[in-house]
């Protein structure tokens, strides 16, 4: 038989990724303002409409970057070569105004709304572009708390630019081989030295080695290093460091040696490197040794950053599954989308990434609260507990539902072309990037440690589920859940239970969330108000709550126990001097 007889599938159709979301365009028309979402609706229906017809066709054209440490004389040069197509990415997100919007602040508090819109439906078309530009966003939030006069005049207008020829794109320097989310170890040491070029604030030299720097192409970077005597963070500065950045053209010549780049699982297009500072130039960001406070909000905005990364992945793997069902025969020729068992899955998942969704903008507007200086203290607390419950439980959740949208395409799933399997593999690192489950764990406890944190956010979970005009069983377990858990908070000196605290938290505050959006459904008469309550129902009943709390329950009993039994069964690997006798 020749190939041209054989039977051929038709494609999935291909629609615009605003519009052919189940989620996004009713959660944007509660949490915005009707005149805002009349200018942010069109621009995110022409964005959609171009991530399909101008990005995607780009994807053969993004290929991982390139070293070169040596030219042909031997001379030292680092130079990083990036694909053309990682740049057109580059400048494509810099027009979109990725970073410029949430500064420019046009619509007040909802411009992060708005950029995280943006920034969510770009997500599976852009091969981690958002990598670097989470970290720019970090670093620009802190150049406006903590910057100089000088770097506020001179750096943050380019770092927040839409312009991509004069804009910045800033890496963050943390992690050494001493650890990566626990910095008391760092080793790179700082030098004050007499005002250097440029003037930007107390200058400085750094000598030492950076293990996992990502924007390794980027013009900047901010970098902890150690200015004082003390051990531990409370030595600890924030430094601006050159790289790109004039009169500083080139890593070397400001003493910033590549050594190589990262040979990653995923997030291949990004280019990260192990990089040494030999006597590198820098200069201070606000007090000395208050390094790991000013670097914070770096910390904080890409912890939203990469939650938007695991749920944009996924909101880019089920709509492929959603397109595949309503073409693909199987069965005796019933469609895909007909058959009750695949459907079920479907539905399974859509019920997952509707909670992650919420949870996730539910956040962000506290966010865009919190830097207008009109969130109430209550919702300053409840954005320190609920950001690092995101990050974590978004990381924890999403990839597991990519792979089952993957298997929902059949073998065709697993085939490149598809784009799955790059999404899955760079939706990995959200797991591990800007902290794991567990740190981000013992981050949320001790968020819940100030006065009244748990407290509020209960009373704003009760206020919510008063609202509800019937108490469905949904409603009544979600209730339950909120009364305990202040008790539950109590108990966090079991060191099994952090990381069940904090899904159980995200449970109850994606819950939460679904509640508030199905209640304002039926009150405003929405064609999907009675979608939404059973979203809402599903979730709480089935979503794992329950399961939760059985296994929090489970590891109350016989902790000591439980410990040695862990260690029985994970094994122990002797030394090898040890394994001799």
């Amino acid at each position: 038989m020749r190939i041209e007889d054989v039977f051929r599938q038709q494609p999935p159709p291909t629609g615009n990724p605003y519009l052919s979301d189940p989620v996004l365009p009713s959660l944007l028309k509660r949490l915005l303002p009707a005149s805002a979402l009349t200018s942010i609706e069109p621009d995110l229906i022409r964005l959609g409409d171009d991530l399909v017809h101008v990005i995607r066709p780009l994807a053969p054209q993004v290929k991982e970057a390139m070293l070169t440490q040596y030219d042909a004389w031997g001379n030292r040069v680092d130079v990083l070569q990036v694909s053309e197509g990682w740049n057109m990415l580059k400048a494509f997100a810099c027009k979109e105004g990725v970073i410029s919007i949430p500064y420019e602040r046009r619509f007040g508090d909802k411009s992060r709304i708005y950029q995280f819109a943006k920034s969510m439906l770009m997500v599976g078309d852009c091969h981690v572009i958002m990598c670097p530009y989470a970290m720019t966003d970090g670093v620009a939030r802190v150049m406006e708390l903590s910057g100089s006069a000088r770097m506020k005049e001179e750096i943050l207008p380019r770092l927040i630019s839409s312009n991509p020829e004069t804009a910045y794109i800033s890496g963050q320097w943390m992690t050494e081989t001493t650890g990566g989310s626990d910095v008391s170890r760092l080793e790179t040491v700082a030098r004050p030295v007499e005002e250097q070029p440029g003037d930007l604030g107390p200058a400085y030299l750094l000598d030492g080695f950076k293990w996992f720097s990502s924007a390794a192409e980027g013009n900047m970077s901010v970098a902890l290093a150690r200015s004082e005597t003390n051990h531990g963070t409370g030595g600890l500065s924030l430094f601006l460091v050159p790289v790109r950045l004039p009169p500083f053209p080139t890593p070397l010549s400001n003493n910033v040696f590549l050594h190589r780049l990262k040979d990653k699982v995923g997030t291949r297009a990004v280019p990260t490197a192990e990089l040494s500072l030999n006597g590198t130039r820098a200069w201070r960001i606000g007090p000395a040794g208050a390094g790991v406070r000013n670097i914070t909000p770096v910390l904080n905005i890409t912890r939203i950053h990469s939650a938007v990364s695991s749920v944009g992945s996924l909101m880019r793997c089920l709509s492929l599954a959603r397109a595949y069902a309503s073409v693909r025969m199987v069965d005796g020729g019933k469609l895909l989308c007909e058959i009750p068992a695949h459907m079920e899955t479907l539905a399974s998942i859509s019920v997952l990434y509707r909670a992650l969704t919420h949870l996730l903008f539910g956040t962000i507007a506290l966010l865009g609260r919190t830097e207008c200086g009109v969130a109430r203290a209550e919702e300053e607390t409840r954005l320190r507990l609920l950001t690092p419950a995101l990050k974590a439980f978004a990381a924890l959740k999403a990839v597991s539902a990519m792979e089952d949208c993957m298997a929902a395409l059949g073998g065709q799933g697993y085939m490149e072309e598809t784009g799955m399997g790059r999404i899955i593999r760079d939706a990995l690192v959200e797991k591990i990037w800007e902290g794991t489950v567990e740190v981000l764990s013992h981050d949320l406890i001790r968020a819940s440690r100030t006065k009244g944190a748990i407290d509020e956010f209960c009373q704003w979970g009760t206020e919510i589920i008063a609202s509800s005009v019937e108490k469905t069983p949904g409603a009544t377990r979600l209730e339950k859940a909120v009364i305990d858990l202040p008790m539950l908070f109590r108990k966090t000196g079991n060191p099994l239970l952090p990381r069940s605290i904090l899904t159980l938290f995200a449970y109850v505050a994606s819950g939460l969330f679904l509640l508030e959006h199905a209640v304002w459904a039926r009150a405003h008469h929405e064609s999907s108000a009675d979608i939404d309550r059973d979203v809402f129902e599903r979730w709480v009943e089935e979503g794992g709550l329950k399961g939760t709390l059985e296994e929090i329950a489970g590891l109350e009993k016989g902790v000591e126990e439980r410990i040695r039994s862990n260690e029985r069964l994970v094994g122990r690997v002797d030394e090898p001097e040890k394994a001799k006798l």
